[in-house]
């Protein structure tokens, strides 16, 4: 590697890391966490813990990173043999999945290896410095730090937004003068401002290059920069969990119909909107709208905006009214969305199946089976000779998983011939009065006839419908909270 090559890293002060208040328990048990950590392990023990290791092997042929990594990876290894164990591996995984449709560069990654973990982790923190760069420089920028260059971001940003068809120019500007400009002024430097060449001070740029070519490599590790882009990397996941920490203890009340009477509100209130823009959202001067939200975001990252916003807006006017405005939305949402409607019912079926006791010539009949299916001649496992499938008692019959019953007992279906009609069955007779009952009718040659009840031929199987209400069931907290 090139040793003229450079450590892009945050060389500023830390990063600040995001304070939300009231974000809940998740927040607070990070930040003793980490408490306890820095109480544990100080700065200053890890660098003593450096220093005496650079003593201790300053005359050995090995350097501290070779020896401190070898022992890292030793221990890895170790570990990793443990949660090999503990780990379930990819042949742990069930045959029957489905077969994997992406593509193949995302089928052959490798799985789970604390090393592999190890290694991955120093090679992205050691050029991650990029990302901190340029979230530093943004910061600073939204932050007012530079008033010329946040008027200057001012400026683009209005043109950007009167005129859309920039955006286009936008990472072509970038690349000319953050990229390529700056790598030129490197190779062909301009000459010291003490020195003046007959006069002439204007910077010059023919010529042979003056310097080596500028180029960007890893930050070596147990090095500053090294420990500056962990130091950023922490706070990064610090303000991460914050954020997200936040906007879960924030939206999901709102949204997860935890209060079904508020998310229903605003499921209608956003259906509404939703609606309004779809037919007037082309008649909107959305250049002017982004305009302005810009520049109110951008004049809100002044601090004494900030304070004035603070102090004057929110305190006085916007804290008071909104108790107010909260307690008013209560009151309309509890008067006009009614949430009390009951749950979901539905009628359930069980046909109780009969079959003829003896020979043809006697009409006793002895009680077979309880099945969800009539069991008609023509019925497909029928056909293929299959059993049918049941329970033998009637008490064993339960709903069906998430319901429960909602009747106390099952009732006759006295409307056999509707049932009969609605599923296109043939080959039955059905019996108007009495219990009901759907006789086979015995065909010529597969089954003999029973002539005993009103000359009719009747087969082997006889079945009658059973039916009962069942409703939705609450599972969960849900379940709990109505006992």
């Amino acid at each position: 590697m090139n040793d003229d090559a450079e450590v892009v890293a945050n060389h500023d002060g830390p990063i600040p890391v995001l304070a939300v208040s009231g974000s809940g328990g998740a927040s607070s048990d990070g930040g003793s966490k980490r408490d306890r950590l820095k109480k544990s392990l100080p700065g200053s023990r890890l660098t003593d813990k450096f220093q005496s290791a650079g003593t201790s092997f300053s005359g050995s042929g090995l350097s501290i990173q070779d020896r401190l990594f070898a022992k890292f990876k030793w221990r890895a290894k170790r570990r990793n043999r443990i949660l090999q164990q503990i780990v379930p591996g990819e042949g742990a995984e069930s045959v029957e999945a489905e077969p994997e449709t992406r593509s193949s560069r995302y089928i052959n990654r490798p799985g789970f290896s604390l090393p592999l973990m190890t290694a991955n982790f120093r090679r992205f923190n050691a050029r991650v410095g990029v990302v901190f760069v340029a979230q530093n420089h943004l910061l600073r920028l939204l932050t007012w730090q530079k008033a010329s260059h946040t008027l200057s971001f001012f400026v683009i940003y209005s043109f950007v937004c009167l005129n859309p068809y920039l955006l286009a120019i936008l990472p072509l500007v970038g690349i000319l003068f953050f990229l390529l400009v700056p790598a030129y002024l490197t190779r062909h430097p301009p000459p010291p401002a003490s020195i003046a060449v007959l006069g002439n001070t204007q910077y010059s740029i023919s010529g042979p290059p003056l310097a080596p070519a500028r180029t960007i490599k890893p930050a070596p590790e147990i090095s500053k920069d090294f420990f500056r882009n962990m130091r950023d990397l922490q706070n990064l996941m610090d303000d991460f969990s914050t954020v997200h920490d936040s906007m879960l203890t924030t939206i999901t009340p709102i949204t997860n119909f935890s209060n079904e009477p508020l998310s229903s509100t605003v499921f209608l209130l956003l259906f509404v909107v939703a609606c309004l823009l779809f037919l007037v959202s082309h008649l909107l001067p959305w250049r002017f709208i982004t305009l302005i939200s810009g520049w109110i975001a951008i004049a809100l990252g002044h601090p004494s905006v900030q304070d004035i916003v603070f102090e004057n807006v929110y305190k006085s006017r916007i804290r008071p009214v909104s108790a107010t405005a909260r307690s008013r939305l209560d009151s309309w949402i509890e008067s006009d969305i009614i949430m009390d409607s009951p749950p979901e019912t539905r009628e359930v079926e069980i046909f109780e199946l009969q079959r003829r006791k003896g020979s043809f010539g006697v009409s006793e009949w002895e009680s077979w089976i309880f099945s969800p299916s009539a069991w008609e001649p023509m019925a497909p496992a029928r056909i293929a000779g299959e059993r049918v499938k049941g329970t033998r008692f009637f008490e064993d019959v339960q709903a069906s998983i998430g319901w429960e019953w909602g009747g106390k007992k099952w009732e006759l279906d006295l409307g056999s011939t509707e049932w009969v009609e609605e599923r296109l069955i043939v080959g039955v007779e059905v019996e108007i009065e009495g219990e009901r009952w759907v006789y086979d009718i015995a065909t010529d040659g597969s089954e003999k006839e029973d002539t005993d009840m009103a000359g009719g031929r009747r087969g082997q199987w006889r079945r009658r419908r059973w039916v009962r209400m069942v409703r939705r069931q609450a599972t969960g907290e849900v379940a709990v909270s109505q006992k």
